[in-house]
């Protein structure tokens, strides 16, 4: 981009060099020529001084006055159409061509009409250059305005949209979250609801075992008294002797049956009493993860209410900023996007209208020279 430009200022520099050039010649020309017209005038004004004297200047002031008017407007004139051609004005070009026509017909008071002419352009110009200046002024309140308003709405924009996914990857964490303690949840009543089925299995066996073992040990007991009651009317010492083997395996039956009431109460108690402990643990972790469960589902849900309402303000921010970037292209086509700048625009204008009065100071001077003289005249 840079080389691109650097080839272009090189050539806008050799068209310009160009174009001086081409004014410099002009110029030359131009006031070659109107010195060799001057240099005629005077020498043909020299020759008729000289040969009709006095009687001439006395006759024929007016004609001279006249004469001199119309080298005045000759020269305005002229350096009007200089002005066009440098300036390359084709309304400077038709002034200096109404000029014209004024002077070759413009009968009497042509003085007034050609000033006029300029002034009218110098008035119009002038005007002109208010406008350009109101619709620069215009243009760069305006844009300046849109800009920042853009430069705002685009930073909602951001804004918004980072805050709509931040809140949206929030929710979507809180709910897999959610989804994952609502799993735990139901492995724990499925494993609960096992416990529970367990724990009444083994409640029900115990119940059953060691009702049977009770009675066991009272028929074992009631049985041992009725043969210790025998035994002891009895006095045969052969049955004594055999009563006392059968009391005393029932003895060691008795004893097994009780020992093995006290394992099977002692078991069940431990069982029982670890499925106390497990059920108040489970009861605790359940409420635990419940209430998480539940707070991070209405957070989840608070997120996507945030996420929806952000989301209703995104889309206004969003036609809002929308509408602005149109409204600053329709401003910068009918500001920026110029053939002439208005720098350029306002420098050639400023150089028309110095021009166009360098114009009218030359009419009003030659005019008041005229004056000047026509009084002399008239009081010889």
């Amino acid at each position: 981009m840079t080389s691109k430009d650097l080839a272009e200022d090189i050539a806008t520099k050799g068209t310009l060099h160009q174009d001086c050039m081409t004014a410099a010649e002009e110029f030359e020309l131009a006031t070659k020529s109107r010195g060799e017209e001057l240099g005629a005038l005077a020498t043909a004004k020299k020759v008729i001084v000289e040969a009709t004297g006095g009687a001439a200047g006395q006759s024929y002031s007016f004609l001279q006055l006249s004469s001199r008017s119309d080298l005045a407007k000759e020269e305005a004139l002229r350096f009007v159409r200089d002005l066009a051609r440098k300036a390359k004005s084709p309304a400077l070009a038709q002034l200096a061509s109404r000029m014209s026509s004024t002077v070759k017909f413009g009968g009497a008071d042509v003085f007034a009409k050609v000033k006029g002419l300029i002034q009218d352009m110098v008035a119009t110009l002038e005007s002109e250059a208010e406008e350009d200046a109101t619709q620069k002024a215009y243009c760069d309140k305006e844009t300046a305005e849109a800009t920042a308003k853009k430069d705002d709405l685009t930073a909602q924009n951001d804004k918004l949209s980072t805050k709509i996914a931040q809140d949206k990857a929030a929710s979507a964490k809180l709910k897999e979250q959610v989804a994952t303690l609502q799993q735990e949840l139901a492995g724990m009543a499925k494993a609960k609801a096992e416990a529970d089925s367990l724990r009444a299995e083994e409640k029900a066996a115990f119940d059953k075992n060691s009702a049977e073992m009770e009675m066991g040990i009272k028929g074992v007991q009631k049985a041992l008294q009725v043969l210790k009651d025998y035994y002891a009317k009895a006095q045969d010492g052969a049955a004594q002797g055999a009563g006392g083997g059968i009391i005393g395996l029932l003895e060691v039956c008795e004893s097994d049956f009780t020992k093995g009431l006290t394992e099977m109460t002692a078991e069940e108690q431990s069982a029982a009493a670890d499925y106390e402990a497990y059920v108040k643990e489970d009861e605790i972790a359940n409420m635990k993860k419940s209430q998480d469960a539940k707070y991070k589902g209405k957070e989840a849900a608070g997120l996507d209410k945030n996420v929806a309402d952000l989301s209703g303000d995104l889309t206004t921010v969003t036609d809002e900023l929308a509408a602005v970037v149109s409204g600053l292209d329709k401003l910068n086509e009918m500001c920026v996007a110029k053939a002439e700048p208005y720098a350029e625009r306002k420098a050639r204008r400023e150089s028309e209208i110095a021009g166009l009065k360098q114009a009218l100071e030359i009419l009003e001077s030659e005019a008041a020279l005229i004056q000047k003289s026509t009084k002399h005249t008239l009081r010889r």
